[in-house]
Formats: C-alpha cells, sequence, structure tokens
C-alpha cells in the first residue's frame, strides 16, 4: 500500500522541511516530497498540525509498567518495556541491568538473546551497567555485587552474549587497559560511569577508545578548580559523547542547556527509567518526579522519550531540530546504525507524528 503523510514540517535527521510528505509503499520509505508533488497513487494522510520525526532511541532503561528487567528475567518483562518505550515515541531500546550478580547478568543476556531472536521488535541489545564501578560512586547500585574485572569474566559476558551484550558502563580507573580493549574488541560500546576517575585517569581512558560517559554528572567525579575530574575531562575532549537525563531532577535544566552549548552533538538523552518494585534486589518506590530506594536514595526516572524532549525544548531551552537529535540522531551515530535516527529512502518506516504545538505523540508509523 502507497501511503503519502504530509505534516507541517518533517524533520529527517538532518534538516527541517516544511509542508513535506514521507512517501512509503508497504512500510518502506520511497520519497520525501514538497506537499504539492505527492505522486499519483499514494493515499494522502495529511497531519497539518503535527511534525514528522525520525522514532527515537534509549540506551538506557530498566523496565516499564510494573516489570524491572533485573528481577523479572523473562520475556514478558522486555515486551512491557517495550510498551513503554512505544508510549513515548520510542522504538529501539537498550535493555539495561545495573550492578548484579554474574549469574542474573548471564540470565538477561540469555532471555535478551530468544527475545531477539524470535523476532519481536525494538530491543538492540543489553547494557550491563556495572558491575565494574567504583564503590565510592555507585548511587543505587548495591555495592555487594561491584567488583574489579577479571579476563574469564569478561570473556564468558562476551561469549555468552555475542550479538546481544551490546553496551557496558564502567570506571575505567577500577578497571586494566586491557580489559578496556578486551571488551571494545568484542564489539561491546564501553561508557565510562559511575567512576570517581580523575582529569588525568578519564582523559587516558578516552584515549584507549572509550567513545562516551553515562547519565552525564551522575555518579562521576564533578569539575572542580583543583580537580577537574571526569566532567572535565569530557568537556576538554572533542570526540568523547554523553548521555544526560533531562527531568530536572537527576540534573538541573540550567546544566543540561550549560552543556549542550559545550558539547553540541556529542549530548544525547536518556531516560533512565525504571519502574515500581518493592521485592528483589532492587526497590524502587515512585515519588512523584522521580524513583528512589527506599533509603531517599535517587534510583532513577519516571521519564519517556517524549516527555524528554518536551522537557528539552520548554524547560532547558534546547531547540526543536537539537533536541530531536538528541532523542534519535546521535544515538544512531553512536551506533553506527545506518538506518535509525533518519528518515531515508529505502529505509524501513520507522518514524513518529507528533503535534508541533503541544510537543505530544500523535502516531508512530513503523
Amino acid at each position: 500500500m502507497k501511503q503519502a503523510y504530509l505534516a507541517g514540517s518533517v524533520f529527517t535527521g538532518k534538516e527541517i522541511l516544511q509542508r513535506h510528505a514521507v512517501l512509503t509503499d508497504n512500510k518502506i520509505v520511497t520519497g520525501i516530497v514538497e506537499g504539492s508533488a505527492i505522486p499519483s497513487g499514494y493515499e494522502v494522510l495529511e497531519y497539518a498540525d503535527c511534525l514528522i520525526s525520525p522514532a527515537f532511541i534509549d540506551l538506557q532503561l530498566y523496565g516499564g509498567l510494573g516489570k524491572l528487567f533485573s528481577h523479572s528475567l523473562d520475556i514478558a518483562a522486555l515486551e512491557a518495556t517495550y510498551a513503554y518505550c512505544l508510549s513515548g515515541g520510542c522504538t529501539h531500546f537498550m535493555i539495561t541491568m545495573a550492578t548484579n550478580s554474574p549469574e542474573n547478568f548471564l540470565k538477561g543476556i540469555e532471555v535478551a538473546g530468544a527475545y531477539m531472536a524470535s523476532g519481536k521488535k525494538g530491543l538492540l541489545g543489553i547494557h550491563l551497567e556495572g558491575p565494574y564501578i567504583n564503590p565510592v560512586k555507585r548511587g543505587a547500585h548495591i555495592e555487594k555485587f561491584i567488583k574489579r574485572p577479571t579476563r574469564d569474566e569478561v570473556l564468558t559476558f562476551l561469549g555468552n552474549g555475542r550479538g546481544i551484550f551490546k553496551m557496558m558502563t564502567l570506571a575505567p580507573e577500577e578497571c586494566e587497559d586491557d580489559i578496556i580493549r578486551l571488551l571494545m574488541d568484542g564489539g561491546v560500546l564501553v561508557s565510562a560511569g559511575h567512576s570517581n576517575a580523575s582529569y588525568a585517569e578519564a582523559s587516558h581512558a578516552f584515549g584507549l577508545g572509550i567513545p562516551l560517559v553515562t547519565h552525564f554528572f551522575n555518579a562521576m567525579s564533578p569539575l572542580q578548580g583543583r580537580a577537574p575530574g571526569m566532567v572535565g575531562a569530557v568537556y576538554a575532549d572533542t570526540k568523547v559523547m554523553s548521555s544526560i537525563i533531562c527531568d530536572g531532577v537527576h540534573v538541573d535544566f540550567d546544566s543540561v542547556r550549560l552543556t549542550k552549548k559545550i558539547l553540541g552533538d556529542r549530548l544525547f538523552f536518556i531516560t533512565d527509567a525504571v519502574t515500581q518494585i518493592l521485592e528483589g534486589y532492587y526497590h524502587h518506590v515512585f515519588q512523584g518526579d522521580r524513583y528512589t530506594l527506599p533509603d531517599g536514595t535517587l534510583s532513577g526516572s519516571c521519564m519517556t522519550m517524549m516527555s524528554t524532549l518536551k522537557n528539552a525544548v520548554e524547560k532547558a531551552g534546547i531547540s526543536l531540530i537539537e533536541a530531536l537529535k538528541m532523542c534519535s540522531t546521535c544515538q544512531a551515530s553512536l551506533l553506527k546504525d545506518p538506518v535509525l535516527g533518519k528518515i531515508t529512502i529505502g529505509a524501513p518506516a520507522d518514524f513518529l507524528l507528533i503535534y508541533r504545538d503541544s510537543l505530544k505523540l500523535k502516531e508512530i508509523i513503523h
């Protein structure tokens, strides 16, 4: 079926085009044309009050709709997380497990692999956040599971997680260089985080090839006059990217805006979303605008990617086109994915219809 989605504007992943249509044939993009140049044979679907954008990508969330993946460790939890993602315009996600036992990590890899092998949609892979982090910057992570890596354990994760274990957050100062290289050579996207690294240690890690850091400002050595820390090292390095949580709780909106000015296209959004759960290793208590551990420690957000976009534009003062990039295009670039994060001829239809005035999701085409 040939369909033309005609909107007030279209963000292609590079630019915004006014009064254009995205053409699709059996859910494959066949063109982007001016509204007056839609070919014959296409069913025209008009959304004058909407913006079309590439669908969003979330590289860090832990569950959704009452299912925390690291506790349930089943396909139902991944399905619930995907449904939660879709509610916020996110069609691809990296399921994340916070610091846990090796057995649970391996079980998580197994379940994620079964989900992907079954042909179910959305899951990009698994993001292991820990256990090779600095206990000083553990945040809500469970201290008893924090450890320094061994080559044998890393090889086990890599062997069991081939094509599934896609990302790991670690503290570079807690890992030998050869371990970091082993992970990167194994195809894992290594992110520095939950780290108390000095400026020199962080800079050294980036020199090894670590391409990004996890949730900027949170659980990392701060920028200080006498100790610029990891924050300073990221500001100084022109290649390193970083995720950030735009909820006004994890990071002040003014800090988001200022960091965007410094990092430019190197900064992108994650939700860091968890869900209410009062059993298992991680207890997350909903507090209205955040989740905390029972002792009050901040443990995750209640954001979707769509609410993140709205906050970025309306509260952090980031332009709409830049905020859209931070929800999709930047992540796709980091993943080196040729299809995601853009609307391009020959690619599967994977885009959003967003009300321009309210920045609320109308529909997902995918």
